[in-house]
């Protein structure tokens, strides 16, 4: 007899491996696994209403017994690349190691994001099994190109809203149960993404007239470029505490040490200093309170003796909720201050709105939280620090929250799109309960 370990095990083989070049996807391993996952849940494809969507896109439709707002419930089906020799094992071929609380599964897409979307299966396969029937329509939202910023949510969204479907909780990847990551707080905190951080790409492009290498001119392409990328390291975005970081501090304040708590309740006066020290602790806390910008590629000559006729650096900026495009932009250019890089807007969007932490959706996610993770575990709004598919279904709903319900250490997260991605079998299990504990409420 199988068990949820070996079908998700089974699904980890498949490497659904997207890429921004899709005409370079191999379409068929994606076929493949959408086979395995009908061969899998059986239940699911015969009782609920399965169709395509942009050829590829997963939507799954369980009608509820009224016609109240809907439940959403989102994963994706793509992973990123994996590099074999960077990896202790393949990463599509699956390992189970270590004993009890600490046996753990090591493949790609253990986490981001065939952990929740297997989760989300396993809990309507189990509830179909039992005679469970939701109050209201309930929609699985798989994505099929979400690593690579594509098309397949957005068409999602597209046929949802031609229906008329009013999503009144939507649920995706995000925020997990963490530990250690508000100063002062050790226990358990679920991170609801209330919001996600705005996505832009723009290139520094320097021209020159290029020649030998052998004569080079005072100020190459090159070097002018790296000017500019140390000045932009060098005039980071201020640093502040937005609405959605704010209601974290004043929840974690619950948790927190009483000179704490008291500065976390007094964010009006205290919130500046608070948010330069946050900037400070660390990577994920820095990019909590500002705009963040990070050279991601770099090009230049074609050879090893040639000077660059263009040197090129490719900038990822991830946009705090009330900062724009058009402001980050500026930004950029005072900070090169010089005319002779050219600035440009690859592709960009703003932060998403932000969905409120108070109210009967909101509620109904903190209570699967303490049902399924623990009374312990405290439920709290912040901002998703990554982009997500979720971003899509803000033009049909107000109440649009990013979670993975599974307690991560900081190693299990920095694994996330790196070598040696991993999940506890426990963790992943009771992530399982959470969706069933939702599912029920709904």
């Amino acid at each position: 007899m199988t068990t949820a370990i070996d079908r998700f095990i089974e699904l980890l083989r498949i490497p659904t491996v997207s890429s921004v070049d899709e005409e370079a996807v191999d379409w068929g391993v994606f076929a493949t696994f959408r086979s395995a996952l009908a061969k899998l849940y059986p239940l699911v494809h015969e009782r609920l209403e399965v169709e395509l969507v942009a050829g590829h896109a997963l939507l799954i439709r369980w009608p509820g017994r009224s016609s109240g707002a809907p439940l959403v419930l989102m994963a994706h089906q793509d992973v990123v690349p994996a590099d074999p020799a960077e990896w202790t094992t393949p990463p599509f071929d699956p390992t189970v190691f270590g004993e009890g609380e600490d046996e753990t599964i090591r493949a790609r897409g253990a986490i981001d994001d065939k952990g929740a979307l297997v989760a989300i299966l396993e809990a309507v396969e189990a509830l179909l099994a039992d005679g469970f029937s939701p109050a209201r329509d309930v929609y699985l939202a798989f994505g099929h190109n979400e690593e690579t910023a594509g098309d397949g949510a957005g068409a999602i969204v597209a046929v949802l809203d031609e229906r008329g479907v009013r999503p009144g909780l939507v649920l995706d990847e995000g925020g997990a149960v963490v530990e250690g990551v508000l100063p002062g707080v050790t226990r358990p905190t679920a991170v609801i993404g209330v919001a996600e951080r705005g996505v832009m790409t723009l290139t520094l492009t320097v021209a020159e007239a290029g020649g030998h290498a052998s004569t080079p001119p005072r100020m190459p392409a090159t070097a002018r470029l790296a000017r500019a990328i140390d000045r932009l390291r060098r005039t980071p975005f201020r640093t502040r505490i937005t609405p959605p970081v704010r209601a974290m501090f004043a929840t974690a304040a619950q948790a927190a040490p009483p000179a704490l708590a008291a500065v976390f309740r007094s964010l009006g006066w205290t919130g500046p200093v608070l948010s330069r020290a946050l900037a400070l602790l660390g990577p994920e806390t820095n990019a909590l309170v500002r705009t963040t910008a990070v050279v991601t590629e770099l090009s230049g000559a074609t050879g090893e003796n040639v000077l660059a006729t263009r040197a090129r650096a490719v900038v990822n900026i991830r946009l705090l909720p009330g900062d724009t495009v058009e402001g980050v932009t500026r930004h950029v250019r005072r900070a090169v201050r010089d005319d002779r890089v050219e600035v440009e807007v690859f592709r960009a969007s703003n932060p998403s709105p932000v969905s409120p932490w108070r109210g009967e959706p909101w509620q109904r996610l903190s209570a699967a939280v303490r049902s399924a993770l623990g009374d312990d575990v405290l439920a709290t709004p912040y901002v998703q620090l990554g982009a997500s598919d979720s971003r899509f279904f803000t033009a049909i709903s107000e109440h649009v929250y990013r979670f993975t319900p599974f307690h991560l250490t900081r190693a299990e997260r920095d694994c996330l799109h790196a070598p040696d991605e991993r999940i506890r079998v426990q963790v992943w299990l009771r992530g399982i309960e959470f969706y069933r504990d939702l599912l029920r409420a709904s």
